[in-house]
């Protein structure tokens, strides 16, 4: 899958960002964009139950 040209600048103006973090910031980073993942897919899963009347 190819990401468009927007989202290609956002990954970048990420990668500069993390590049200047130092080792803690990154590993407190990583931490809660892992959460947040989680905490995305659970509420997908959650949504999927309600839509398709899975108890």
């Amino acid at each position: 899958m190819h990401l468009t040209l927007e989202q290609q600048l956002q990954l970048r103006n990420f990668e500069i960002q993390v590049d200047k973090m130092n080792l803690e910031q990154t590993q407190f980073f990583l931490k809660q964009m892992y959460k947040q993942m989680m905490v995305k897919e659970a509420m997908y899963q959650q949504f999927l139950r309600e839509k398709w009347k899975i108890k």
